[in-house]
């Protein structure tokens, strides 16, 4: 556990960029600064204030007695002494960081590291990734034209920077491979060793080909999903799917039968004759189906010859 507590205290101090009290550190902390050797050095701190040495809750300012002995001034406890050891710091080498880094990720040693300033530093390029290390992912977000700056032709660019609270995911578009630095590295015999991605054990589990993807339809369109239909996804012929997947892709603005079956790439002069159910199959559900599903999800104007699908409308503004 000492090497996780200390790779911890790593993370921890390199997101804050500040010196600590010592005093602040947690038992677990602590126990593994020897571990860390020169990672960490003693840092020198304003020794007018003081954690509170009692609560260890309250910055309070220090006051000498003229007799060598010093007295915190405690909002909640009052006078408190306070030891050399109060006001002693500590700091991460962060030269020791990037470097350490640097070997985990097998860069070019010829590449220097390039302060880009405001707390990110390009690392230099692994395996044709270039690498940037940031000290907070919000200073990528408002600042998009960094990862620009360091951008290579056919390689994604590599950011490592410490988890956020709330973030899920990929927090960066395509191109980009975020690795957080809690997660992917680790403290190892006193350098930094790389997690890679996980490997997956069991075989690659098939794609429902029913899912929803499109709103209610499924990626290809052949099958619809409605809330109301006991009969699970509604399958629909190439045809009906190929009027659905053209009526999405106008994102809900009205259209002419033409249009729309142009782009579909039939020949029919309306929409409705691909999915009227023929006598022998009246009340069947993989007929009725698809039927159900058109009068559910197409408006039809017909005074002025236009059709659209409202649900197309609303998925768009979501994505947008």
């Amino acid at each position: 556990m000492a090497a996780h507590d200390a790779w911890s205290l790593v993370c921890r101090l390199f997101a804050g960029g500040t010196p600590v009290l010592h005093a602040s550190l947690s038992p677990r902390e602590i126990g593994a600064l020897p571990a860390l050797g020169r990672a960490v050095r003693p840092a020198a701190l304003d020794q007018r204030f003081v954690l509170c040495p009692y609560c260890q809750q309250h910055r309070a300012q220090v006051w000498g007695d003229g007799r060598g002995s010093r007295t915190c001034h405690c909002p909640e406890c009052g006078p408190v002494s306070a030891a050399a050891d109060d006001v002693a710091a500590l700091v991460l080498d962060e030269d020791w960081l990037r470097q350490k880094l640097r070997l985990a990720l097998e860069i070019e040693s010829r590449d220097g590291v390039d302060d880009l300033g405001g707390g990110v530093w390009r690392l230099g390029d692994s395996r044709r990734s270039p690498v940037l290390l940031a000290r907070d992912i919000v200073r990528l977000w408002r600042e998009p034209a960094l990862l620009d700056r360091v951008r290579v032709a056919g390689g994604d660019v590599r950011v490592i920077t410490p988890k956020p609270r709330e973030t899920r995911g990929a927090p960066f578009g395509a191109g980009v491979e975020w690795l957080a630095l809690e997660d992917r590295f680790a403290f190892y015999g006193g350098g930094i060793s790389f997690i890679g991605a996980p490997v997956e054990r069991s075989p690659v589990q098939a794609v429902d080909p029913t899912m929803p993807v499109h709103g209610p339809f499924s990626a290809d369109f052949k099958f619809v999903t409605l809330p109301d239909w006991p009969g699970g996804p509604v399958r629909c012929s190439d045809g009906q799917a190929a009027v659905f997947k053209s009526l999405w892709s106008f994102k809900g603005e009205p259209m002419t039968a033409e249009r729309i079956m142009d782009r579909a790439g039939l020949d029919s002069d309306k929409l409705i004759d691909l999915f009227k159910v023929k006598a022998r199959d009246k009340g069947k559900p993989e007929a009725e189906g698809p039927l159900a599903a058109y009068r559910t999800l197409v408006v039809t104007q017909r005074r002025q010859g236009l059709y659209s699908m409202p649900c197309a409308a609303a998925a768009s503004l979501v994505s947008a």
